[in-house]
């Protein structure tokens, strides 16, 4: 019996050995890593490396970056904030026993505030994609997903994605979705907040645009906006993910990590939800992944089997990135300078900056052409002795004149989109108009008031006009490089030039002040060019019309 006893016991605590012990929960994980935090205030609140998470507890307060306006997640109305995200945000401020101060943020600012250290944390409609895990430290799991849909007028024959080529469609600097968008060949129309893209659909600047369908829902449920748009496709199902910096942040991530793991399990993220009318599926999946005794535990939001991987944004690098990425570090090293370049490193985006340059030339000589032939013509016409030239002549300077050249642009491209299937020739066509009768009835206004003079003086016949053209010649020549350096203007209209291919381009990469660095020397050298080629025109035209 004894010896059956001592086999027993062998047996029971080999058994008990080799059983796994029960994992730590996610509450208690939190619960000591706040604790821990919270043991280093206030002897650490002053060092600089501190991390994100003791300095928020030092300042008792978080300071998060959420939209001011995202129908349904995140609106604000006066000093109030509502909605999904700002009541999750306020969750929790809770869970650290903190305050929450809000920051607005947008598309394009969410990612540099944290990197500026001016705000902790980022909720704002952010999705989880690899391109964007090399700049932010994304908590996981994830509060919510969706997918980019294209919204447009019911009639407009667009059914997928292989219908964009040509086509410029409206979309939030920053949105993920936008290096798919230009790979497939459509121009981009920017904006900062995605809550003007309904109204530009309504009057019609718009002809599409692209955005979560979690935004476009609520516009959805309208009627009458219903009856006039439709979603023509969806792509790219992206996580959500709220954010914090790479850097410093190590501890708070992992206590978001745990906090959003414990809203999913218990429900909240879909209280929360319910609330504000949003889209609940994904919601409810969460819930029951996170209630399953695999994923409920401290180590359970590092498991792949329970968290959802990040849509995967590679772009097709180009033959000579590995060259450009060398050429980065380098400059780095040697100045300190972050050199970035952007465009030189993905197909898509090499791509873009080729015809942004070719578009822009082609866009810089039509100016040119069109102010030249406008001054000649308007000129003539102004400084002719007849009524019925003169004064139409001068009712349509005046009127060019009195108003903004954006003024003057818009109303060309409404014009344009009346008369013709929007194109990118029909784009870059209503920007030279604009630049050129704008500029044109400048240098007309000149020519015609030289040759009024000359008449004062006693000069007519057949070479009065000429003689007209070369006393205007300095006016002339300021308005033609005028008409040059007023080019970017057209990237208003969606035109391609340059300074609207560059801004495609930082809408889904990094490297906004290189690129805009190098927009500016690309100007700069143009605009000496035409200065240079103006120049000889002039002393050409003084030669040719100089009184015998």
């Amino acid at each position: 019996m004894t010896r059956l006893l001592r086999l027993a016991a062998v047996i029971l605590f080999a058994v008990l050995a080799g059983a796994p012990l029960r994992a730590e929960t996610p509450d208690a994980a939190l619960a000591t890593l706040l604790a821990e935090a919270r043991k280093k205030v206030p002897a650490e609140c002053e060092q600089a490396s501190a991390d994100r998470l003791v300095r928020i507890l030092c300042a008792k307060r978080i300071r998060i970056g959420v939209r001011d306006y995202y129908p349904l997640f995140a609106e604000r109305r006066d000093e109030q904030r509502f909605g999904y995200e700002v009541d999750v945000a306020e969750a929790i401020g809770r869970m650290l026993g903190v305050a929450v101060e809000f920051v607005r943020v947008n598309a394009a600012t969410r990612v540099p505030l944290l990197a500026e250290d001016r705000v902790d944390l980022v909720i704002a409609t952010m999705g989880h994609n690899t391109q964007r895990d090399r700049q932010v430290r994304f908590i996981r799991p994830h509060y919510y997903r969706s997918e980019t849909t294209v919204v447009g007028p019911r009639e407009l024959p667009v059914a997928s994605i292989l219908d964009l080529p040509g086509r410029t469609i409206c979309v939030t600097v920053g949105n993920g979705s936008n290096a798919e968008l230009v790979s497939q060949g459509a121009r981009l129309m920017l904006f900062d907040e995605a809550g003007v893209l309904p109204d530009r659909l309504k009057d019609r600047t718009c002809a599409l645009a692209a955005q979560d369908d979690s935004f476009f829902a609520k516009y959805f449920t309208e009627p009458d906006f219903r009856a006039r748009y439709s979603q023509k496709f969806g792509f790219a199902q992206v996580p959500w993910g709220m954010a914090v910096a790479r850097q410093g942040s190590s501890e708070l991530a992992r206590a978001l990590d745990l906090v959003s793991q414990i809203f999913h399990r218990d429900g909240l993220f879909v209280d929360i939800g319910r609330l504000h009318s949003i889209g609940l599926g994904f919601l409810v999946e969460q819930q029951q992944v996170w209630r399953r005794p695999a994923c409920n535990t401290a180590e359970g939001n590092r498991d792949p089997a329970c968290v959802l991987p990040p849509l995967n944004a590679a772009l097709q690098p180009t033959s000579f990135a590995p060259q450009v990425a060398a050429a980065e570090d380098w400059v780095e090293a040697k100045s300190g300078v972050d050199l970035q370049l952007p465009m030189l490193k993905t197909v898509p985006a090499w791509s873009l900056f080729q015809d942004g340059v070719a578009y822009t030339l082609v866009l810089i000589a039509g100016a040119l052409a069109a102010t030249l032939g406008f001054a000649l013509l308007l000129g003539a016409a102004m400084g002719a002795r007849t009524p019925l030239l003169r004064w139409p002549a001068r009712l349509v300077t005046m009127t060019l004149q009195s108003s903004p050249i954006v003024l003057t642009l818009v109303i060309a491209a409404a014009i344009a989109h009346g008369l013709f299937v929007v194109t990118t020739p029909v784009l870059l066509g209503a920007a030279i108009a604009a630049l050129g009768l704008t500029n044109g009835s400048n240098a007309g206004q000149a020519i015609g008031e030289a040759m009024w003079s000359l008449r004062a003086e006693g000069v007519s016949g057949a070479g009065l006009f000429g003689r007209a053209v070369g006393r205007a010649s300095t006016q002339i020549v300021a308005f033609l490089v005028n008409a040059a350096k007023g080019t970017p203007i057209a990237s208003f209209i969606g035109a391609p030039e340059l300074l609207s291919t560059l801004t495609d381009i930082t809408s889904f990469s990094s490297g906004r002040a290189t690129t805009y660095t190098i927009l500016l020397v690309f100007y700069t050298v143009v605009v000496m060019g035409v200065v240079w080629l103006c120049g000889r025109l002039q002393r050409w035209l003084e030669r040719r019309t100089a009184a015998p």
